[in-house]
């Protein structure tokens, strides 16, 4: 006979007497509640049952009582989808980008062009997808600013940017709301930087990801925070409902995906690019969760560990 502990995560709690307490008293919406730590919620979050082994199997089994940081999870499930996922274009924020010189037909219509981008770049085995790229476009508001902070190197007025597979285009005007807020943008594109290089070999400090305006299909994204907002739950007071997160769901609706995510089967994984990895919902048609972020958490971690 083997006896062993229970396994304890940061941030969260396997304790099913917590577990229903938190789903009773409505805290989630569910036993598969992408924020819970059950089997099936897990599973509708997106995480592939190969990191929660391999996961299991780096730590090992206690017979004592031991908490492990949900970082080191994450980073197994990261690894896993970043060689199998499909990647996708996707914004979340969306604001419009208007490319000024972009060429039009015999009805003044913009011109549709069809870029060329890898399935995914750590297998060459799942090819190419062709992504329509035209003179309105959608960008994430975040990779806009009209005042930006130090060291920010993405779209601003005056200064170029690469679209991602696309073009080199450089912001000449902003359209703002009565409270300053930027609604549209105006740009213009070098036509010789197709694929994202110059011929002239200048670079740019930051690639972007878009959405043909009138291709896109819109939808809405599910982002979670922790379950609960310490480390350890109920360590200050007892009482682990006291440390719960009220703000672990950020639910974004009027997001823009490229065409091809019409494609994706229920529960199929992704990634958007330089957003995150997420699960394709298998009841709500264009909803995703968050599965996790492209930031490898537990590598700061670790980092900083030896670094102390």
């Amino acid at each position: 006979q083997t006896e062993f502990a229970r396994l304890n995560l940061t941030y969260t709690t396997t304790s099913k007497r917590q577990l229903r307490e938190i789903v009773e008293q409505g805290f989630v919406e569910g036993w598969d509640d992408p924020r819970l730590p059950t089997l099936r919620a897990l599973r509708r979050r997106g995480y592939p049952a190969s990191s929660i082994r391999d996961f299991c199997s780096s730590i090992g089994v206690a017979r004592t009582n031991s908490r492990h940081d949900i970082e080191l999870l994450e980073s197994f499930v990261r690894a896993d989808l970043n060689r199998s996922c499909l990647r996708k274009m996707a914004v979340l924020r969306p604001l419009k980008l208007v490319i000024t010189n972009w060429p039009t037909d015999a009805q003044n219509q913009p011109i549709v062009e069809y870029r060329s981008l890898p399935n995914n770049p750590e297998n060459e085995a799942d090819g190419q997808r062709e992504i329509p790229f035209s003179g309105e476009l959608w960008i994430d508001e975040e990779d806009f600013k009209l005042d930006p902070p130090p060291k920010y190197f993405r779209l601003t007025p005056g200064r170029e940017v690469r679209l991602r597979g696309g073009y080199l285009v450089t912001c000449t005007d902003a359209l703002c709301d009565e409270s300053g807020r930027p609604t549209e943008i105006h740009c213009t594109y070098d036509p010789a930087t197709a694929g994202g290089a110059a011929p002239d070999g200048r670079k740019v400090k930051a690639t972007i990801q878009w959405v043909s305006a009138v291709h896109a299909l819109e939808g809405s994204v599910a982002l979670y925070d922790r379950l609960f907002t310490e480390q350890v739950p109920g360590e200050r007071t007892g009482e682990p409902l006291d440390d719960i997160n009220q703000n672990s769901l950020d639910l974004i609706t009027g997001c823009k995906f490229e065409p091809s995510i019409a494609n994706l089967q229920a529960g199929e994984v992704v990634q958007f690019e330089r957003v995150g990895y997420f699960a394709a919902d298998a009841n709500r048609e264009l909803h995703f969760h968050r599965t996790v972020g492209l930031r490898d958490e537990w590598a700061r971690i670790q980092k900083q560990a030896e670094g102390s």
